[in-house]
């Protein structure tokens, strides 16, 4: 079977990568309770980490691993698309030699993150789905916290710091600790 080439940004390798592999994972906190026992809250999934190896063969080898140098060093975010895998916003985040090169023949590794810069717009604009903002006077704005929500996320979505979220709320002792229901206030 004959696969399309993966590109990136404006780059299109010359064959693909000989492997790649994709990581999905979730973020998960451990709070200790009375008894040794544990309670867990689900941070959300984290962005996918996308991995591979592959080799440049031929005359100008070395040449064609530098061209893939050259859009490393570009940074930002670009659209990462690949035969197999759906196409996304990643960042190039490491690219790395793994044998001494050759002028015909380059060994190499690779990793891309997804990028989840397309949700800062929706992120800012409105508050998460279930947070309901409500007025509780003229210089501040309460949030209730809803299923998926971080204060780190809260702050983002308000366009506050999250240092002055956290004086704000002298009653949150654990920032990385919030449960649904829970009320933050929103300094203006």
């Amino acid at each position: 079977m004959l696969l399309t080439p993966m590109r990136y940004k404006d780059y299109v390798w010359p064959h693909n990568p000989a492997t790649y592999s994709i990581t999905y994972e979730r973020q998960v906190a451990l709070h200790k309770v009375p008894f040794g026992r544990y309670y867990m809250q689900d941070l959300g999934q984290s962005c996918r980490v996308m991995r591979g190896e592959g080799v440049f063969y031929g005359e100008g080898a070395y040449d064609e691993f530098k061209k893939l140098a050259t859009v490393f060093y570009g940074g930002g975010a670009g659209l990462l698309i690949h035969p197999v895998w759906q196409i996304s916003n990643a960042y190039f985040t490491s690219l790395r030699l793994e044998q001494e090169p050759l002028p015909d023949y380059v060994r190499y590794s690779f990793t891309f993150h997804e990028s989840y810069d397309e949700y800062d717009a929706s992120l800012a604009a409105a508050p998460s789905a279930g947070s309901a903002p409500a007025e509780s006077g003229a210089t501040a704005v309460t949030c209730t916290v809803a299923s998926g929500d971080t204060l780190w996320g809260i702050a983002m979505t308000y366009d506050v710091a999250l240092e002055s979220l956290l004086e704000a709320n002298p009653g949150i002792k654990n920032p990385n600790f919030i449960q649904v229901g829970d009320q933050v206030v929103i300094p203006c």
